[in-house]
């Protein structure tokens, strides 16, 4: 997730801040912002919260918008 990685370089953190910020290893922050795994929804929330974004543009790099689209 190249949101991960751009938040956290926007905040001039290292992997290793971040990480213990976040109370999880390096290793596992270093997968999450190469893709090798992703987050559960517990840790999207704990980085929601921290960058001050939504958990839909942690996972899309997009923000919300409503659309007018209606479900059938």
């Amino acid at each position: 997730m190249l949101t991960i990685r751009n938040l956290r370089k926007d905040n001039k953190m290292s992997q290793q801040e971040l990480a213990d910020v976040l109370n999880i290893t390096r290793e596992a922050l270093s997968h999450y912002e190469t893709g090798r795994r992703e987050p559960n929804l517990r840790m999207l929330m704990k980085m929601s919260e921290y960058f001050g974004v939504s958990i839909d543009y942690l996972v899309t790099g997009r923000e919300y918008v409503k659309s007018d689209r209606k479900l059938k």
